[in-house]
């Protein structure tokens, strides 16, 4: 069960998790090396998400928190999903469970949005940027200590997401209190268009397939996530992971977007770890496939010991990704930005699935696809799509997976 809590106190944040209710699903086997290849099915039991809302140790009602939201009286600044590896095959009666969990922190008087929108165009991902200076994408080493915090790290690999208003930052999260070595980071401040520069972690978006690979041991001390590169109190940027010294990576690929539609659809990841708003864009243009960033969770950024997967909000078509891929969408405000209708999810499992998750955006958001079918093809375990105004299997959303080596294309088609 998806559990969103509540915190009125500024840059504070909570979390909690509760057990997720069961759905068949059935998965193919496949032979090693032949992901093609059909083998017998078993059926397991994969968790589809219900929401609780808490304030403190206090249930507060969906509509309560959702009209909060909608009043602009808070925003969530942080939402974790870890990976559900599924169990051995149950019985009927069995349930399995996983830990999910959605920061929500008051918007102070100074900003009416924490990502303002622009006119400004988004950048196309490239996986290198021209440069002068030695640089060569994302294949460079940054250059630890060197950089000032006002210049952004394009010759490194990073995509400047101009449309925030952040300096080409796609998050900041600002730590006074913070020092190396801290075991944990008691004061986050969420940085907004205007905000003077301070010491903290600037977030930072990939090309198109690949992941920041900059983020603090340290964490939040009430479970809030932290990424990107560290500006230290001289202005300068450090590594915030040095073990890493390029800060984009290649995701482990197997998942792409083909749009067959009249209009664009503009899929924003969210930035995780850090401010955890979507606006990491993939501009699914007609006609066009894209890929999507995929992760071996085992492998990448842990929440509290947990393995995480990522998370893509899909815009009703024709919204571009300037509009769309930002917290408080001025274009559709119902049906786009956090109120997007749908929402994928991705990772790649222990079991060395990937699991590929379609979902409504409940209770957040009451839109639905307009306009658009989706469907998950390629080499899935059973059927997942939005077709007809109707998720598969059920309201909740559905959940397919591919094997290791297994492709999977989700596809947009006009409804």
């Amino acid at each position: 069960m998806k559990v969103t809590v509540l915190n009125i106190a500024l840059a504070a944040s909570l979390a909690a998790g509760a057990a997720a209710q069961p759905h068949n699903h059935a998965h193919h086997h496949h032979k090693k090396n032949s992901p093609a290849e059909k083998r017998e099915v078993e059926t397991t039991y994969l968790p589809a998400t219900v929401t609780q809302y808490k304030l403190g140790n206090e249930e507060v009602s969906a509509e309560e928190a959702k009209a909060g939201l909608e009043k602009g009286l808070y925003i969530v600044v942080g939402e974790t999903t870890p990976t559900f590896t599924p169990p051995p095959k149950p019985v009927v009666t069995s349930s399995s469970s996983k830990e999910d969990a959605v920061f929500i922190q008051k918007i102070t008087s100074s900003s009416s949005s924490a990502y303002p929108t622009t006119t400004s165009s988004a950048p196309a991902a490239t996986s290198s940027s021209a440069s002068t200076g030695g640089a060569t994408g994302v294949d460079a080493e940054f250059p630890n200590g060197k950089l000032k915090c006002t210049e952004f790290p394009e010759k490194y690999g990073a995509v400047p997401l101009k449309n925030l208003g952040l300096g080409g930052w796609s998050g900041l999260q600002f730590t006074p209190g913070y020092r190396s070595g801290d075991l944990s980071i008691s004061y986050i401040e969420t940085g907004v268009k205007g905000m003077a520069q301070q010491a903290g972690f600037y977030s930072y978006a990939c090309p198109e397939g690949y992941l920041k690979t900059q983020w603090p041991e340290a964490q939040g001390s009430t479970h809030e996530s932290v990424g990107g590169l560290r500006c230290n109190e001289d202005g300068y940027l450090e590594l915030s992971r040095p073990s890493v010294k390029t800060l984009c990576e290649p995701g482990i690929g197997g998942v792409s977007i083909k749009n067959d539609m009249q209009k664009n659809v503009a899929i924003c990841r969210t930035d995780y770890p850090g401010v955890e708003a979507m606006v990491i864009p993939v501009d699914a243009q007609p006609g066009t496939t894209r890929e999507l960033a995929n992760i071996a969770s085992a492998d990448y950024y842990h929440w509290g010991g947990k393995a995480t997967t990522l998370q893509y909000y899909v815009n009703q078509p024709g919204i571009s990704v300037d509009d769309g891929c930002v917290w408080d969408c001025a274009t559709d405000h119902d049906e786009c930005g956090n109120w997007a209708p749908t929402i994928l999810g991705v990772g790649k499992a222990a079991d060395g699935n990937t699991y590929i998750s379609l979902f409504p955006n409940k209770p957040t958001s009451d839109a639905k696809p307009r306009g658009m079918n989706i469907n998950i093809t390629g080499d899935v375990s059973i059927q997942c799509y939005f077709q007809d105004g109707a998720y598969a299997v059920g309201d909740a959303g559905c959940t397919t997976t591919i094997p290791s080596g297994g492709k999977a294309v989700i596809h947009f088609t006009d409804a």
